[in-house]
């Protein structure tokens, strides 16, 4: 029992230290954008601090409500409070927090601990696989078909992904012959509920595939009386799941129907095969590449030569949710690579599905996980001064929060511009999302904004639209805040035009 505590202590230790190294790596890269700054990204940053704020709920989000990832980020956003820590250190902490979760689900789906197995050395090594696969993603374009670094951020479905892996676990688990066993359907219809009412994406990740899995299952008499129940509770709990967002339609100003377009095919194909064509273009991509297709033919050939009913099914899963998961994105006429994140993180399953231990001596084994340890502690030493500077705002930032908190007034921004100064300003409330013509923009943001009618300045960065203002509505003023400009309208109100979304 010591040892057993030893071993799984030493795997969380592991995959902290793997997760802090990883989440450095990117935060030194151009794909810190993507972590900290991007206008999608922030969503449950700017959800969290408004209800911190004490602002009324009237939140307009898209189909995803981000259940999971906003309390983890409300946990952080009580601790960095405390502690006085920028909200960029806080979205840092969260991409660790994402990883090591990430390795929870990895080492529940390995498995218990049997004679002759080693799930926490092998699902450490699955992170690392994972987490190498991020390190070569540096791009800062959140449409990049570089899928494995998305773990990091709050609001690219962490939560789903750690569900998906949750409930491939839960089918090994049900399958090998020394699970209990009774429970898990109960659990794996529990995740399905929660994983649907927060993302209905899991149904298309998860419910579907597993599902189909289970259902061929059910066809062998020795698997049947293990897949149905499964089956059974996946189906139950996405069905209660999706139930269970009608009370909270009034939030949801997106239903998602309008992102399946099955005629648009051709040109899913053409788009993902463009982002592939893209990966490929950089020695990094490649590396990426040729390491997540390493994991998918092993995890084909571990699916061949599995040890038992458990391995087999999760070795399976490794390989056929992500091949269900792309067909079905392209046949959908989907153009978004975040909605392949299952073909990243299902294929090193295959890793833990028999997680074997090596034969070599307890001396050499000692010493190898002692100098690996070492490296990692060495490294992830090394990345803390790394981070320092990528939690920091920056100084054109720090301008817009002078300017306008001393200004006292309420001004306006676009989407993709004003949802950063938002969240880094002293008063948030200072700052109202609006489109290019001044209409109240009610997406991904809180549609108590708009009780203010109008505002007195704009600002605006090379991703704002031209603005479509009367000829009469001239700014008296343009302060220059790096890459922000600020037009000062002064004691000239604008008038906000009717929300739309």
């Amino acid at each position: 029992m010591r040892g057993t505590w030893w071993r799984e202590a030493g795997g969380w230790a592991l995959a902290a230290l793997i997760a802090a190294v990883t989440t450095a790596q990117l935060a030194s890269t151009a794909r810190s954008e993507l972590l900290l700054r991007d206008g999608d990204s922030l969503v449950v940053a700017l959800l969290v601090r408004s209800v911190g704020d004490g602002e009324p709920f009237e939140w307009a989000m898209s189909t995803v409500l981000f259940i999971p990832e906003i309390v983890v980020f409300a946990v952080l956003w009580l601790v960095g409070t405390a502690l006085s820590l920028e909200v960029n250190a806080l979205l840092v902490l969260n991409g660790i927090v994402n990883i090591v979760a990430l390795y929870g689900a990895i080492r529940f789906a390995a498995g218990r601990r049997r004679t002759g197995r080693a799930p926490v050395g092998w699902s450490v090594v699955a992170l690392l696989a994972i987490c190498l696969i991020a390190t070569t993603e540096t791009s800062a374009s959140r449409d990049a078909l570089e899928l494995a670094s998305l773990i990091t951020t709050t609001t690219y479905y962490a939560g789903t992904v750690i569900a998906v892996l949750l409930s491939a676990g839960l089918v090994r688990r049900a399958f090998d012959h020394d699970s209990a066993g009774r429970r898990l359907p109960i659990w794996l219809g529990i995740v399905a509920l929660v994983s649907v009412l927060s993302n209905p994406l899991y149904i298309g990740w998860a419910a579907v595939p597993l599902g189909a899995i289970l259902l061929v299952a059910a066809v062998y008499p020795g698997a049947r009386r293990r897949a149905l129940p499964l089956l059974w509770a996946l189906s139950a709990g996405s069905v209660l799941g999706l139930l269970a967002r009608i009370p909270l339609s009034a939030w949801i100003a997106n239903d998602g129907t309008g992102y399946a377009q099955p005629a648009m095919w051709p040109e899913s194909v053409r788009y993902y095969g463009d982002l592939l064509a893209l990966r490929l273009s950089t020695p990094l991509g490649w590396a990426g590449c040729l390491l997540l297709v390493a994991l998918f033919v092993f995890a084909v050939l571990r699916s061949v030569r599995a040890d038992d009913a458990g391995a087999r099914v999760l070795a399976i899963s490794a390989w056929v949710v992500p091949l269900v998961v792309v067909i079905g994105m392209v046949v959908l006429g989907t153009h978004a690579a975040r909605y392949l994140q299952p073909v990243v993180f299902l294929p090193a399953l295959a890793l833990v599905a028999s997680p074997r231990a090596l034969r070599v001596p307890r001396r050499a084994a000692l010493w190898a996980t002692a100098a690996a340890s070492v490296a990692l502690v060495v490294a992830a030493g090394l990345s803390v001064p790394r981070m320092v500077p990528a939690t920091r705002p920056s100084a054109d930032l720090r301008c817009v929060d002078d300017w306008v908190s001393a200004s006292g007034r309420v001004g306006a921004g676009q989407f993709w511009t004003v949802r950063l100064p938002k969240l880094h300003l002293s008063d948030a409330s200072q700052l109202v999302q609006v489109d290019h013509q001044l209409n109240a923009y009610a997406w991904l943001t809180n549609r108590a904004d708009f009780r203010t009618r109008e505002v007195t300045f704009l600002i605006e960065d090379a991703q704002s639209t031209p603005w479509s203002l009367g000829v009469d509505d001239l700014p008296i003023d343009a302060i220059a805040c790096g890459q922000y400009t600020i037009y000062d309208f002064g004691t000239r109100a604008l008038p906000l035009g009717p929300p739309r979304s």
